[in-house]
C-alpha cells in the first residue's frame, strides 16, 4: 500500500536519523500515527499547517512510502473530517511493527517552506541543507 505522511523538520530529522527507514517512536500525548492515503492530503496538511508552525519549524515536508499490503489491511481506513482524508489510525504501540513491514525507503517528495523558516531546502531531494540524504531508492 503507497502512503504519505505530511511532517515537520523535527520529526523529519528523527527519520533522518533512522535511515529514512522508520518513523520514530510517538510522543507520550501522540497515541495514534497517522499515514494519510492521497499525495493531495499529505501536500495539504504540510503546506498549510506544518509550513506556518513553530513546532515544525515553519516547514512542511511530504514523505511517500510503501508497507505490505497484507499489514496494512490490519489497520482499516478511517476518515478524518470528509472523503478526501483518508488515513491510517496505527496505534503507538504497534508503530515498531508497522515500521518492520515499510518496503524500502521513506522518500521525500515535497516540501513547503513557510514564509519564517530559515533554512535552505535543495531542490532536487526537498530536504534542508546538511541534512543526510543518504538513502535507498525512494519507491515508486
Amino acid at each position: 500500500m503507497l502512503l504519505y505522511r505530511p511532517l515537520g523538520l523535527t520529526e523529519l530529522g528523527l527519520v533522518a536519523a533512522l535511515g529514512f527507514r522508520g518513523w520514530p517512536p510517538r510522543l507520550p500525548d501522540q497515541p495514534i500515527f497517522y499515514p494519510v492515503l492521497t499525495l493531495e492530503y499529505a501536500r495539504k496538511i504540510a503546506r498549510d499547517w506544518n509550513a506556518v508552525d513553530a513546532f515544525s519549524g515553519y516547514v512542511g515536508f511530504v514523505a511517500r512510502f510503501v508497507i505490505d499490503d497484507a499489514f496494512a489491511a490490519r489497520y482499516p481506513v478511517q476518515r478524518a473530517g470528509g472523503a478526501a482524508h483518508e488515513e491510517l489510525w496505527v496505534p503507538a504501540d504497534e508503530l515498531a511493527e508497522f515500521n518492520a513491514h515499510i518496503e524500502g525507503a521513506i522518500a521525500i517528495v515535497e516540501a513547503f517552506a513557510g514564509p519564517r523558516f530559515e533554512g535552505t531546502l535543495d531542490p532536487k531531494s526537498h530536504l534542508p541543507v546538511g541534512l543526510s540524504s543518504s538513502r535507498a531508492d525512494p519507491p515508486s
